[in-house]
Protein backbone atom coordinates (compact mmCIF):
# COMPACT_ATOMS: atom_id res chain seq x y z
CA UNK A 1 0.00 0.00 0.00
CA UNK A 2 2.50 2.46 0.81
CA UNK A 3 6.29 1.90 0.46
CA UNK A 4 9.02 4.57 2.11
CA UNK A 5 12.61 4.19 0.86
CA UNK A 6 15.75 6.25 2.27
CA UNK A 7 13.35 9.34 3.08
CA UNK A 8 15.50 12.48 4.55
CA UNK A 9 14.45 15.69 6.09
CA UNK A 10 16.42 18.63 6.76
CA UNK A 11 15.67 22.26 7.76
CA UNK A 12 19.17 23.84 7.16
CA UNK A 13 21.44 21.57 9.58
CA UNK A 14 19.32 20.42 11.38
CA UNK A 15 18.47 16.42 10.32
CA UNK A 16 14.60 15.93 10.98
CA UNK A 17 13.79 12.48 9.29
CA UNK A 18 17.57 10.19 8.94
CA UNK A 19 17.47 7.91 5.65
CA UNK A 20 14.26 5.80 6.74
CA UNK A 21 12.35 2.77 5.00
CA UNK A 22 9.32 1.26 5.97
CA UNK A 23 6.65 -0.16 4.43
CA UNK A 24 2.69 0.12 5.14
CA UNK A 25 0.81 -3.06 4.14
CA UNK A 26 -3.30 -3.31 3.60
CA UNK A 27 -5.70 -3.95 6.79
CA UNK A 28 -3.71 -2.96 9.63
CA UNK A 29 -3.18 -0.67 11.86
CA UNK A 30 -0.38 0.92 12.30
CA UNK A 31 1.75 3.05 15.29
CA UNK A 32 4.18 5.43 14.57
CA UNK A 33 5.55 6.18 17.97
CA UNK A 34 8.24 9.04 19.49
CA UNK A 35 8.93 11.59 21.83
CA UNK A 36 8.36 14.64 20.96
CA UNK A 37 10.32 15.70 18.11
CA UNK A 38 11.30 12.19 16.62
CA UNK A 39 10.03 13.24 13.21
CA UNK A 40 6.59 11.36 13.47
CA UNK A 41 4.93 14.51 12.27
CA UNK A 42 7.56 15.67 9.63
CA UNK A 43 7.26 11.97 7.90
CA UNK A 44 3.14 12.24 7.90
CA UNK A 45 3.48 15.69 6.20
CA UNK A 46 5.56 13.71 3.66
CA UNK A 47 3.68 11.03 3.06
CA UNK A 48 0.46 13.05 3.02
CA UNK A 49 2.01 15.77 0.44
CA UNK A 50 2.04 18.62 3.14
CA UNK A 51 5.86 18.21 2.74
CA UNK A 52 8.65 17.84 0.31
CA UNK A 53 11.46 15.34 1.11
CA UNK A 54 15.23 16.22 1.06
CA UNK A 55 15.53 13.48 -0.64
CA UNK A 56 14.47 9.61 -0.93
CA UNK A 57 10.88 8.42 -2.48
CA UNK A 58 7.57 7.31 -1.18
CA UNK A 59 5.04 5.50 -3.01
CA UNK A 60 1.01 4.97 -2.25
CA UNK A 61 -0.74 2.23 -4.19
CA UNK A 62 1.99 2.40 -6.53
CA UNK A 63 1.86 6.30 -7.31
CA UNK A 64 4.96 8.75 -6.16
CA UNK A 65 4.38 11.07 -3.71
CA UNK A 66 6.62 13.72 -5.50
CA UNK A 67 6.00 12.59 -8.98
CA UNK A 68 2.09 12.42 -8.89
CA UNK A 69 0.92 13.82 -5.64
CA UNK A 70 -2.93 14.62 -6.84
CA UNK A 71 -3.09 10.47 -7.71
CA UNK A 72 -1.03 9.58 -4.40
CA UNK A 73 -3.41 11.88 -2.23
CA UNK A 74 -6.44 10.72 -3.79
CA UNK A 75 -6.06 7.34 -2.20
CA UNK A 76 -4.78 8.56 1.74
CA UNK A 77 -7.58 10.89 4.24
CA UNK A 78 -5.32 12.72 6.58
CA UNK A 79 -6.39 14.11 10.36
CA UNK A 80 -3.67 16.71 11.49
CA UNK A 81 -3.04 17.05 15.52
CA UNK A 82 -5.08 19.87 14.81
CA UNK A 83 -8.58 19.27 12.76
CA UNK A 84 -9.07 21.38 10.22
CA UNK A 85 -12.86 22.06 10.34
CA UNK A 86 -14.68 25.58 10.10
CA UNK A 87 -16.38 26.39 13.65
CA UNK A 88 -19.09 28.54 11.84
CA UNK A 89 -20.27 25.32 9.32
CA UNK A 90 -22.39 22.43 10.69
CA UNK A 91 -20.75 19.03 10.23
CA UNK A 92 -23.02 18.36 7.30
CA UNK A 93 -22.06 21.77 5.41
CA UNK A 94 -18.61 21.29 6.36
CA UNK A 95 -18.68 17.68 4.81
CA UNK A 96 -20.26 18.30 2.02
CA UNK A 97 -17.36 21.05 1.39
CA UNK A 98 -14.64 18.75 1.59
CA UNK A 99 -16.32 15.96 -0.52
CA UNK A 100 -16.71 19.39 -3.28
CA UNK A 101 -12.98 19.88 -2.87
CA UNK A 102 -12.02 16.65 -3.31
CA UNK A 103 -14.37 15.58 -6.63
CA UNK A 104 -16.86 13.77 -5.07
CA UNK A 105 -19.57 13.93 -7.71
CA UNK A 106 -22.95 16.12 -6.05
CA UNK A 107 -25.13 13.38 -5.97
CA UNK A 108 -22.58 10.55 -4.20
CA UNK A 109 -21.76 13.14 -1.90
CA UNK A 110 -25.38 12.89 -0.29
CA UNK A 111 -25.34 9.76 0.26
CA UNK A 112 -21.41 9.40 1.08
CA UNK A 113 -21.27 12.20 3.56
CA UNK A 114 -24.58 10.45 5.42
CA UNK A 115 -22.40 7.22 5.59
CA UNK A 116 -19.32 9.02 7.22
CA UNK A 117 -21.37 10.81 10.09
CA UNK A 118 -23.02 7.44 10.94
CA UNK A 119 -19.84 5.47 10.81
CA UNK A 120 -18.53 8.51 13.36
CA UNK A 121 -21.57 8.77 15.36
CA UNK A 122 -21.85 13.00 14.53
CA UNK A 123 -24.58 12.60 12.25
CA UNK A 124 -27.28 13.34 15.52
CA UNK A 125 -25.29 16.82 15.53
CA UNK A 126 -25.10 16.94 11.87
CA UNK A 127 -27.07 20.71 12.08
CA UNK A 128 -25.37 22.28 14.99
CA UNK A 129 -22.17 24.70 14.70
CA UNK A 130 -19.11 22.71 14.79
CA UNK A 131 -17.63 25.45 17.06
CA UNK A 132 -20.40 24.35 19.72
CA UNK A 133 -19.49 20.84 19.62
CA UNK A 134 -17.19 19.47 22.27
CA UNK A 135 -13.89 18.69 21.72
CA UNK A 136 -14.35 15.12 21.03
CA UNK A 137 -16.89 15.50 18.39
CA UNK A 138 -15.05 17.81 16.72
CA UNK A 139 -12.43 15.57 16.59
CA UNK A 140 -14.78 12.81 15.10
CA UNK A 141 -15.75 15.95 12.63
CA UNK A 142 -11.83 15.64 11.80
CA UNK A 143 -11.50 12.30 11.21
CA UNK A 144 -14.89 12.23 9.21
CA UNK A 145 -13.19 14.40 6.76
CA UNK A 146 -10.47 12.09 6.60
CA UNK A 147 -12.94 9.80 5.31
CA UNK A 148 -14.59 11.98 2.72
CA UNK A 149 -13.63 10.50 -0.85
CA UNK A 150 -13.17 6.78 0.47
CA UNK A 151 -9.39 7.13 0.99
CA UNK A 152 -7.67 2.94 1.05
CA UNK A 153 -5.39 4.75 3.80
CA UNK A 154 -6.29 6.66 6.69
CA UNK A 155 -3.60 8.85 8.97
CA UNK A 156 -3.85 10.32 11.74
CA UNK A 157 -1.49 12.58 14.05
CA UNK A 158 -1.67 12.62 17.65
CA UNK A 159 -6.42 11.37 17.55
CA UNK A 160 -7.11 11.62 20.84
CA UNK A 161 -4.38 14.97 22.19
CA UNK A 162 -6.53 17.05 24.96
CA UNK A 163 -9.51 14.62 25.01
CA UNK A 164 -10.35 13.38 28.48
CA UNK A 165 -10.89 9.51 29.15
CA UNK A 166 -14.63 9.12 27.99
CA UNK A 167 -13.73 11.17 24.56
CA UNK A 168 -10.31 8.92 24.55
CA UNK A 169 -12.49 5.40 24.98
CA UNK A 170 -14.84 7.16 21.62
CA UNK A 171 -11.98 8.03 19.75
CA UNK A 172 -10.09 4.39 20.21
CA UNK A 173 -13.15 2.47 19.00
CA UNK A 174 -13.84 4.41 16.38
CA UNK A 175 -10.25 3.98 15.16
CA UNK A 176 -10.89 0.14 15.69
CA UNK A 177 -13.70 0.22 13.72
CA UNK A 178 -11.98 2.18 10.70
CA UNK A 179 -9.25 -0.88 11.22
CA UNK A 180 -11.40 -3.18 9.71
CA UNK A 181 -12.38 -0.92 6.77
CA UNK A 182 -8.86 1.11 5.87
CA UNK A 183 -5.77 0.90 6.85
CA UNK A 184 -5.03 3.46 9.70
CA UNK A 185 -1.63 5.00 10.62
CA UNK A 186 -1.83 6.41 13.96
CA UNK A 187 1.18 9.19 15.06
CA UNK A 188 1.81 9.49 18.94
CA UNK A 189 4.07 9.94 21.63
CA UNK A 190 1.91 8.15 23.98
CA UNK A 191 2.58 4.07 24.40
CA UNK A 192 -0.94 2.91 25.70
CA UNK A 193 -2.63 5.14 22.84
CA UNK A 194 -0.48 2.69 20.50
CA UNK A 195 -0.70 -0.09 22.14
CA UNK A 196 -4.54 -0.18 22.75
CA UNK A 197 -5.40 0.08 18.88
CA UNK A 198 -2.55 -0.77 16.58
CA UNK A 199 -1.32 -4.30 15.57
CA UNK A 200 2.06 -3.07 14.03
CA UNK A 201 4.78 -0.46 16.01
CA UNK A 202 7.19 1.85 13.88
CA UNK A 203 9.44 3.80 16.57
CA UNK A 204 10.94 6.34 16.00
CA UNK A 205 14.00 8.64 17.46
CA UNK A 206 16.28 11.42 16.45
CA UNK A 207 14.42 10.99 12.49
CA UNK A 208 15.72 7.06 12.62
CA UNK A 209 13.49 4.16 12.69
CA UNK A 210 14.70 2.14 15.98
CA UNK A 211 12.40 -0.77 15.60
CA UNK A 212 9.54 -1.87 12.94
CA UNK A 213 7.65 -5.19 14.36
CA UNK A 214 4.19 -6.20 15.90
CA UNK A 215 3.22 -5.65 19.61
CA UNK A 216 3.23 -9.71 19.81
CA UNK A 217 7.13 -9.49 18.86
CA UNK A 218 8.06 -7.10 20.79
CA UNK A 219 6.51 -8.21 24.39
CA UNK A 220 8.43 -11.58 23.01
CA UNK A 221 11.24 -9.94 22.73
CA UNK A 222 11.14 -8.42 26.01
CA UNK A 223 9.65 -11.48 27.88
CA UNK A 224 13.11 -12.94 26.88
CA UNK A 225 15.21 -11.17 28.66
CA UNK A 226 13.58 -11.82 32.23
CA UNK A 227 15.49 -11.39 35.25
CA UNK A 228 14.66 -13.32 38.23
CA UNK A 229 15.18 -11.56 42.03
CA UNK A 230 15.76 -14.17 44.87
CA UNK A 231 15.61 -13.93 48.63
CA UNK A 232 17.42 -16.86 50.45
CA UNK A 233 17.25 -17.46 54.55
CA UNK A 234 21.41 -18.78 54.82
CA UNK A 235 24.79 -18.11 53.72
CA UNK A 236 26.11 -16.42 50.83
CA UNK A 237 28.33 -18.38 49.62
CA UNK A 238 25.99 -21.60 49.88
CA UNK A 239 23.88 -19.60 47.75
CA UNK A 240 25.89 -18.50 45.17
CA UNK A 241 26.72 -22.44 44.23
CA UNK A 242 23.70 -23.44 44.40
CA UNK A 243 22.83 -21.03 41.53
CA UNK A 244 25.79 -21.64 39.84
CA UNK A 245 24.83 -25.38 39.54
CA UNK A 246 21.67 -24.40 37.56
CA UNK A 247 21.42 -25.01 33.78
CA UNK A 248 20.66 -21.96 32.23
CA UNK A 249 21.89 -19.21 34.58
CA UNK A 250 23.64 -16.76 32.61
CA UNK A 251 25.27 -13.93 35.48
CA UNK A 252 24.04 -13.04 38.53
CA UNK A 253 24.52 -10.73 41.60
CA UNK A 254 24.13 -11.24 45.33
CA UNK A 255 24.14 -8.82 48.69
CA UNK A 256 23.73 -10.58 52.45
CA UNK A 257 22.07 -8.37 55.06
CA UNK A 258 21.21 -10.16 58.26
CA UNK A 259 21.37 -13.83 57.35
CA UNK A 260 19.26 -12.95 54.32
CA UNK A 261 21.10 -13.51 50.78
CA UNK A 262 19.35 -11.33 47.51
CA UNK A 263 20.59 -12.29 44.59
CA UNK A 264 19.63 -11.46 40.97
CA UNK A 265 19.68 -13.78 38.85
CA UNK A 266 20.17 -13.50 34.83
CA UNK A 267 18.64 -16.61 32.46
CA UNK A 268 20.43 -17.58 29.50
CA UNK A 269 17.91 -16.03 26.06
CA UNK A 270 14.59 -18.36 25.93
CA UNK A 271 15.60 -20.21 29.50
CA UNK A 272 13.42 -20.36 32.07
CA UNK A 273 14.99 -21.00 35.30
CA UNK A 274 12.58 -20.62 38.00
CA UNK A 275 11.46 -24.01 38.73
CA UNK A 276 15.27 -25.56 38.43
CA UNK A 277 15.86 -22.55 40.68
CA UNK A 278 13.19 -23.83 43.22
CA UNK A 279 14.26 -27.28 43.37
CA UNK A 280 17.50 -26.78 43.71
CA UNK A 281 17.22 -24.69 46.96
CA UNK A 282 14.56 -27.54 48.39
CA UNK A 283 16.79 -30.08 47.41
CA UNK A 284 19.10 -28.25 50.07
CA UNK A 285 16.90 -27.53 52.65
CA UNK A 286 17.95 -23.94 52.25
CA UNK A 287 15.02 -21.65 53.01
CA UNK A 288 13.82 -19.30 49.61
CA UNK A 289 11.98 -16.81 50.97
CA UNK A 290 11.22 -15.04 47.69
CA UNK A 291 11.51 -15.75 44.16
CA UNK A 292 9.77 -13.37 41.50
CA UNK A 293 10.52 -12.07 37.86
CA UNK A 294 10.97 -8.70 36.64
CA UNK A 295 9.93 -8.21 33.65
CA UNK A 296 10.83 -6.01 30.82
CA UNK A 297 7.76 -3.96 29.96
CA UNK A 298 7.01 -2.55 27.06
CA UNK A 299 7.22 1.02 28.32
CA UNK A 300 10.65 -0.33 29.12
CA UNK A 301 11.62 -0.99 25.34
CA UNK A 302 9.96 1.70 24.46
CA UNK A 303 12.39 3.83 26.64
CA UNK A 304 15.31 2.65 25.85
CA UNK A 305 14.98 2.45 21.73
CA UNK A 306 13.63 5.69 21.77
CA UNK A 307 15.72 7.30 24.54
CA UNK A 308 18.51 5.30 24.31
CA UNK A 309 20.07 4.07 27.79
CA UNK A 310 22.00 7.20 28.41
CA UNK A 311 18.69 9.41 27.80
CA UNK A 312 16.29 6.59 29.24
CA UNK A 313 17.63 6.78 32.84
CA UNK A 314 18.14 10.51 32.59
CA UNK A 315 14.53 10.73 31.54
CA UNK A 316 13.30 7.92 34.72
CA UNK A 317 15.68 9.43 37.40
CA UNK A 318 14.67 11.64 40.18
CA UNK A 319 16.44 14.80 40.34
CA UNK A 320 18.84 15.49 42.48
CA UNK A 321 18.10 17.61 45.55
CA UNK A 322 19.60 20.94 44.59
CA UNK A 323 21.61 22.68 47.12
CA UNK A 324 20.47 25.36 48.83
CA UNK A 325 21.75 28.60 48.32
CA UNK A 326 21.06 31.53 50.88
CA UNK A 327 19.67 34.32 48.87
CA UNK A 328 21.16 37.92 49.33
CA UNK A 329 18.89 39.96 51.48
CA UNK A 330 18.34 43.28 50.52
CA UNK A 331 20.20 46.26 51.52
CA UNK A 332 17.67 48.06 54.05
CA UNK A 333 17.06 51.48 52.45
CA UNK A 334 18.71 54.71 54.45
CA UNK A 335 16.39 56.00 57.00
CA UNK A 336 15.77 58.94 55.25
CA UNK A 337 14.68 57.16 51.72
CA UNK A 338 12.15 54.88 53.86
CA UNK A 339 8.62 56.63 54.29
CA UNK A 340 6.34 54.25 56.31
CA UNK A 341 2.84 54.02 54.64
CA UNK A 342 0.86 54.92 57.84
CA UNK A 343 3.43 57.45 59.91
CA UNK A 344 3.15 57.44 63.30
CA UNK A 345 2.17 61.61 63.43
CA UNK A 346 -0.87 60.34 61.05
CA UNK A 347 -1.61 57.94 63.33
CA UNK A 348 -1.36 60.17 66.58
CA UNK A 349 -3.51 62.76 64.60
CA UNK A 350 -6.29 59.81 64.39
CA UNK A 351 -5.99 59.19 68.17
CA UNK A 352 -6.39 62.82 69.23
Amino acid sequence: MIKVRNLTKKYGNHLAVNNISFDIKPGKIYGLLGPNGAGKSTTMNILTGCLAATSGEGKVDGHDIFDEPIEAKRHIGYLPEQPPVYGEMTPREYLMFVAEAKGVPFEKSLRHVKEVMQLTQIYDVRNRLIRNLSKGYRQRVGIAQAMIGEPDVIILDEPTVGLDPAQIIEIRNLIRKLGRLKTVIISSHILAEISAVCDHVIIISHGNIVANDTLENLEASASRNNALTLKIKGDKARAEKLISSVSGVASAEYSENGGIVSASVIAEEGADIREAVFNAFASAKMPLLDMHTNETTLEDIFLGLAYGSDERNAYIAEPEEEEEIEEEKPKAKEEDDYKPLFSSSDDEEDDE
